[in-house]
């Protein structure tokens, strides 16, 4: 072959070359799929930016957008303004869909964050003196937890058979005359200030620079029923990136940031 036709045979290969990787990179990038997810600011949405890299390697580019209220990212996700979200746990969810009829449910199971009681009056909940005032999550679910912590640890009594979800009404013992306010979950730590005690979920509790591990007077059970989930809309639970999502979520990788962040203040489910 003359040095014409081996030089031009080499251009076309090339040529051909470039075409093939141009093309796999079209593929590439079709293949990628973004899935905007929402979260509260906080140990969420810092779990999910663990997750991003993991995720990508996987084909799914994640957009994360961060809620400052529980409230708000399931009316986005049933909307359609996020294809999923991450920062709820299952009692929660169930209500939510009987209040307000969402068709939205859990892909899979994320994180514990065992709820706290904080002071910063007293050191010990033995210091907490008769009549004092407790703040706790107004909404359903975190109010009945809070309740629930209270009994597990002999504070109050709670009429039988009262489930997860107790009130301030099923309170049938109260020796020590706690006077409960009841208070949007996301103030729960600003009202330590004007409260002797507070309930506070963990993920609020550590953007307040509270430490479950180390400030909490009273602390639930990590083999509690209240663990987060990853939500999705109905509609969406056959597609192929809802597995992809959930076990780059549940992988050792994230595991391993977990467990290393959080001083245990957070618990993976897996």
């Amino acid at each position: 072959m003359s040095r014409f036709h081996l030089h031009r045979r080499n251009m076309l290969l090339g040529a051909l070359a470039g075409l093939a990787a141009t093309t796999a990179g079209r593929g590439a990038r079709a293949a990628t799929t973004t899935l905007r997810i929402g979260a509260t600011a906080g140990p969420h949405a810092q779990i999910l930016e663990a997750v991003r890299p993991v995720a990508a390697r996987r084909g799914i580019d994640l957009r994360i957008v961060e809620f400052s209220d529980y409230i708000t990212p399931n009316i986005a996700l049933d909307s359609g303004d996020l294809e999923a979200n991450s920062y709820q746990h299952k009692p929660f969810l169930d209500q939510q869909i009987k209040d307000r009829g969402y068709k939205i449910e859990s892909a899979g199971d994320t994180v514990n964050f065992p709820l706290g009681v904080y002071s910063r009056r007293w050191k010990r909940w033995a210091d907490v003196p008769d009549g004092a005032q407790i703040a706790i999550p107004n909404d359903p679910t975190n109010g009945g937890r809070a309740l629930l912590l209270f009994q597990e640890a002999g504070v109050i009594t709670l009429r039988d058979g009262v489930g997860l979800l107790p009130t301030l009404r099923d309170v049938v013992g109260n020796p020590h005359k706690l006077r409960f306010v009841e208070i949007d979950a996301a103030q729960t730590p600003r009202a330590l200030d004007d409260v002797d005690a507070a309930a506070v979920n963990t993920n609020f509790a550590l953007s307040a620079k509270l430490s479950p591990t180390r400030d909490a007077l009273l602390q639930e059970s990590p083999k509690s029923p209240y663990v987060n989930l990853i939500a999705i809309r109905s509609v969406d639970r056959d597609k192929p990136w809802v597995r992809t999502l959930v076990e780059s979520y549940r992988s050792d990788e994230v595991k391993a940031f977990i467990l290393a962040t959080f001083d245990g203040a957070v618990l993976p489910s897996w």
